[in-house]
């Protein structure tokens, strides 16, 4: 179970919610469309285990976010495990051929809404395993990319935002794409000291971002802000 590290995740969720007037039955209802619709074309059952050992036998996890350069990848070790928040993903093909092979290879998982535009439909035909989210509106999102997934993705994992139990989805906390990667790798029973965050920035707006009105989305970075925190200051 992929249970958050700390009850504070779950509960800032309330407050995000209320920052933004959002109603939790609008994230209720899409999670749980979202579980029904994807019982309905894959099996879900395994993808928190088969992720696990992997992720547990790494010495450092990175997570990439938003503003991620291609000179951050290549500055990491090559033991190395990757997971992308959305369209972050995209950095990969910016590399040389060699390292953005291995990259490729490296990367374990991809934490996405569905709004990662044309670097994270490349990266659902190729496979990588997939945690998948539904809030109240991307609905849309996650209905087109669900059938790609379900053809190519051979793990696939669903999570919300939602303080209710939902089966076969999982709440480890977390708002953005970028601080919900880190909320499920520490999930995963991860130390924090063995995740490294780059292309995280709050102060501006990363450049795989997805498209997005810039003043909203500068508050919700710094919402990122505090659940990283949270999730630093519960180590």
């Amino acid at each position: 179970m992929l249970n958050p590290i700390t009850p504070l995740l779950i509960e800032i969720q309330d407050d995000v919610r209320n920052d933004f007037n959002w109603s939790l039955s609008a994230d209720e209802e899409s999670a749980h469309n979202l579980v029904n619709a994807a019982s309905k074309m894959m099996s879900v059952k395994g993808a928190v285990e088969r992720l696990t050992e992997s992720l547990k036998a790494a010495p450092l996890i990175a997570i990439l976010g938003a503003s991620v350069e291609p000179e951050e990848i290549l500055m990491l070790p090559e033991n190395c495990l990757l997971v992308a928040a959305d369209g972050s993903v995209g950095v990969l093909n910016e590399l040389p051929p060699k390292q953005s092979e291995s990259a490729w290879q490296r990367l374990v998982l991809i934490v996405s809404d569905g709004d990662g535009g044309d670097a994270m439909l490349e990266a659902s035909r190729k496979g990588i395993p997939f945690a998948l989210h539904a809030h109240g509106d991307n609905q849309k999102e996650w209905r087109e990319l669900l059938p790609i997934l379900a053809k190519y993705c051979p793990t696939l994992i669903m999570t919300h935002q939602c303080p209710e139990t939902i089966e076969s989805m999982y709440n480890p906390g977390g708002f953005t794409d970028g601080d919900r990667a880190a909320c499920i790798v520490a999930a995963f029973g991860i130390s924090i000291e063995s995740i490294k965050l780059i292309g995280f920035c709050s102060n501006k707006i990363g450049r795989w971002t997805g498209i997005t009105d810039p003043i909203r989305k500068l508050r919700k970075l710094k919402w990122m802000d505090r659940v990283l925190e949270i999730l630093k200051g519960a180590s």
